[in-house]
């Protein structure tokens, strides 16, 4: 059986990034947590809290010397109530991420609807919708264009979920043009998340099974998983290699495998092993 990883899989710069800031924390031998997940990796969370590295879920739980804020971001009201507890705080927030809360809160300012292309529930557009709202009040988020409200009128201005979907975009784009509806678009899609994903679709055509690693919780490794199977049936979205069944993979002669922004390269490369040399047979 040939396995196949895709030429862009796995963890992206930003929780790289986000990843070191933690390990060096650890290093320091400081009290440290993380405020909220430091990913949605679970296993990279483990890691972490084998290494003292803990989680706080909410500022009031915050207990030690230093807080790391994760790649996701955080509103500014809860980057104000860390500060006021006179911790020191490490900036994990992704790069790409950053960018777009303040593509949010510029397109506030310039008296635009802000409409935020996201899922309501994600962190990252938690703290989009938060830093739009520190300027006023007119935001919407939308998964796609079936939740814009009928009221909504221009201006607006577009920011997008760094992870989200392209297909996604152009689908509440194509609504507000329909609609007749001037906007202005930041599109704030990180490059890696396009790149992953187009990388996925891809490979997903010319094989006979897909294998999706990263965190159940997940939601770029939610997507990629939608992406694969949309193309081929046969895709199994795992965190680790234990989720593995021989049968999934009986008489398959090619195997794709890709991974989500927070999976570690070692984790995709132990799935790799266990498909090509144990289930190889």
């Amino acid at each position: 059986m040939e396995v196949i990883t895709a030429s862009c899989a796995g963890a992206c710069y930003g929780v790289k990034r986000a990843l070191r800031l933690a390990e060096r924390a650890a290093e320091s031998g400081r009290p440290t947590q993380t405020l909220g997940p430091l990913i949605h990796n679970p296993q990279v969370v483990d890691r972490l809290a084998a290494k003292g590295v803990g989680v706080a879920n909410a500022p009031a739980e915050v207990s030690g010397e230093c807080v790391i804020i994760r790649s996701h971001g955080v509103t500014p009201q809860v980057r104000q109530e860390i500060e006021e507890r006179g911790v020191s705080i490490i900036d994990a927030t992704c790069p790409h991420v950053l960018r777009a809360q303040r593509a949010a809160k510029e397109l506030a300012e310039e008296g635009r609807t802000v409409v935020v292309v996201g899922e309501n529930s994600h962190p990252e557009v938690e703290g989009l919708r938060a830093w739009a709202e520190s300027v006023s009040d007119r935001v919407v988020v939308a998964g796609d264009a079936s939740e814009l409200p009928a009221d909504l009128h221009g201006p607006l201005g577009v920011v997008v979920q760094t992870t989200q979907r392209r297909a996604m975009l152009e689908n509440v784009l194509s609504e507000l043009d329909a609609r007749g509806l001037e906007y202005v678009l930041e599109d704030t899609i990180c490059n890696a998340t396009s790149m992953r994903q187009s990388a996925a679709e891809e490979l997903a055509s010319t094989v006979d099974a897909m294998v999706v690693i990263g965190g159940h919780n997940s939601s770029n490794t939610t997507r990629l998983f939608e992406i694969c199977s949309a193309i081929s049936p046969r895709t199994f979205h795992i965190e680790t290699s234990n989720e593995l069944k021989r049968e999934d993979f009986a008489g398959c002669k090619r195997v794709g495998v890709t991974a989500g922004a927070s999976t570690p390269d070692d984790i995709i490369q132990e799935v790799v092993r266990v498909l090509s040399e144990e289930f190889d047979a």
